[in-house]
C-alpha cells in the first residue's frame, strides 16, 4: 500500500493544479472548433495539443535545458524562425496579380490596419506597456505570423494569448466581419458589380516580389526577413522554372513548420501564467482590432465607390484584413446575396494581398519605432 501511495505522490494527478486542468480544457476546445466547426484546423489542432502537453505535470517536455518543445522554442520561435519560413509558404501559394492589376486597392490594405492602432490605444488605457500594446494590436492585421514576429521583437512573455487571440480570430472571421460589412454599406452598394481585372503579364509578376523586396528592405529593414521571404516564395511561383522549389515550399515544409509553431507555441500556454486578467484582455482587443480592421477597410471602400461613381463595391475593402484567402470570400460571400450576379473574389484579393504587406509594414514600422526607444 504505502509503495502505491508513494507511486502516486510522485505521479503527475498528485501535482496538477485547477489551472492546469483548466488549460487542458482550454486545449480540448481549441480541438473542437479545429475538428468540428472547421475553425482553422491547420494552427488550431496543434497550437490546442501543445496546451493540453504543457500543462501535464513533471513531464519536463518544456523544461530547459533538454524538453524537447524548450529546445523547439529557441530554435524556432525565439528568433523568428518559424514565421519568416511560413511567409515563405503563403508566398508561394499567393497570387499578387489582383493586386498588380488594381494597385489602388493597397490603400484598402493600408485602411485595415486602422483596426491594429484602435486596439493599441485600447491596451494603453488599460495599462499595457507601449511595447505590449503594439503587440496586442498586431492581432488586427489578422496575419498570425506577424503577430509570433511582432509578439517576439516587442513582448515575447504575450506570445502565448497573442498567438491564441490571433488565430482563433482568424477563424472566426466570417462570423466577425459581415455584421460590420452590412452596417457600414447600403444595399445598394453591397450589390455593385465590379468590371472584369486586366490580365497581368508574367514580367509584371515576376519584378513586383523583386521590387517590393527591395523598396521594404530599404524602408523598414526590421521586416526584410519577413517580406523577403514572402516574396522569395511568391517568385518561385511566378517564375515558372523552379516547379519543385515552388511545390515543396507550398506544401512540405510549410506544413512540417506550422505542425511546429502551432504545438510550440500552445506550449507556451501553461496554467501559471495564461489565467489570468491580461490574457482576457488581450482576447477582448483582438475583437476590437478584427473589427477595426473589417471597418477601416470598409470605409476606405466606399470613398472609393463615391469616387469612381459607383463602379466599386465598398465589400472588397473588407478583405484588407490579411486572412487570405478567408476574408476576400467573406466579400464574395456578403456581395452575391445581395446580387446573385456578384463576383468579387479576385477583386477582393487585391486587397487581401495587400493586408499581408500592410501587416508586415505596420509592424516594421513599431518594431524600429519602439527598439530605438
Amino acid at each position: 500500500m504505502s509503495l502505491l501511495i508513494n507511486l502516486f505522490s510522485q505521479s503527475g494527478l498528485a501535482a496538477i493544479t485547477w489551472k492546469e486542468i483548466a488549460m487542458i480544457v482550454v486545449g480540448l476546445v481549441l480541438i473542437y472548433l479545429a475538428i468540428f466547426k472547421d475553425a482553422e484546423p491547420l494552427l488550431l489542432i496543434p497550437i490546442g495539443f501543445g496546451a493540453i502537453i504543457a500543462n501535464l505535470p513533471l513531464s519536463g517536455i518544456t523544461s530547459p535545458p533538454s524538453g524537447f518543445f524548450y529546445i523547439l522554442y529557441n530554435s524556432g520561435v525565439a528568433n523568428e524562425l518559424f514565421p519568416i519560413i511560413i511567409f515563405m509558404g503563403i508566398g508561394a501559394m499567393t497570387d499578387f496579380g489582383p493586386l498588380i492589376a488594381n494597385p489602388w486597392t493597397i490603400l484598402m490594405g493600408a485602411a485595415a490596419q486602422l483596426g491594429v492602432f484602435i486596439a493599441l490605444l485600447f491596451a494603453l488605457l488599460f495599462g499595457f506597456t507601449l511595447k505590449e500594446a503594439a503587440s496586442i494590436g498586431i492581432i488586427g492585421g489578422a496575419d498570425g505570423p506577424t503577430a509570433i514576429y511582432t509578439t517576439m521583437k516587442l513582448a515575447p512573455h504575450l506570445l502565448g494569448p497573442i498567438a491564441v487571440a490571433a488565430y482563433t480570430y482568424m477563424s472566426l472571421v466570417p462570423i466577425i466581419q459581415p455584421p460590420i460589412m452590412r452596417l457600414l454599406t447600403t444595399k445598394k452598394e453591397r450589390s455593385v458589380v465590379m468590371g472584369q481585372l486586366r490580365p497581368v503579364s508574367k514580367i509584371e509578376k515576376i519584378l513586383f516580389p523583386i521590387v517590393i523586396t527591395i523598396l521594404v528592405a530599404l524602408l523598414f529593414p526590421v521586416v526584410a526577413p519577413l517580406v523577403g521571404m514572402l516574396m522569395l516564395g511568391n517568385l518561385f511561383k511566378e517564375s515558372g522554372v523552379v516547379d519543385r522549389l515552388s511545390n515543396t515550399t507550398a506544401n512540405e515544409l510549410i506544413n512540417i513548420t506550422t505542425i511546429f509553431l502551432g504545438t510550440t507555441v500552445g506550449t507556451t500556454m501553461r496554467g501559471d501564467t495564461f489565467l489570468t486578467v491580461k490574457t482576457l484582455e488581450i482576447i477582448f482587443f483582438g475583437v476590437i482590432a478584427f473589427g477595426g480592421g473589417t471597418a477601416g477597410g470598409v470605409l476606405i471602400g466606399k470613398v472609393f465607390y463615391w469616387l469612381t461613381g459607383g463602379k466599386v463595391n465598398p465589400l472588397i475593402g473588407s478583405a484588407g484584413v490579411s486572412a487570405v484567402p478567408m476574408a476576400a470570400r467573406i466579400s464574395q460571400k456578403v456581395g452575391q446575396k445581395e446580387n446573385p450576379g456578384n463576383f468579387l473574389l479576385m477583386h477582393a484579393m487585391g486587397p487581401n494581398v495587400a493586408g499581408v504587406i500592410g501587416t508586415a509594414v505596420v509592424a516594421g514600422v513599431m518594431i524600429t519605432i519602439l527598439l530605438g526607444r
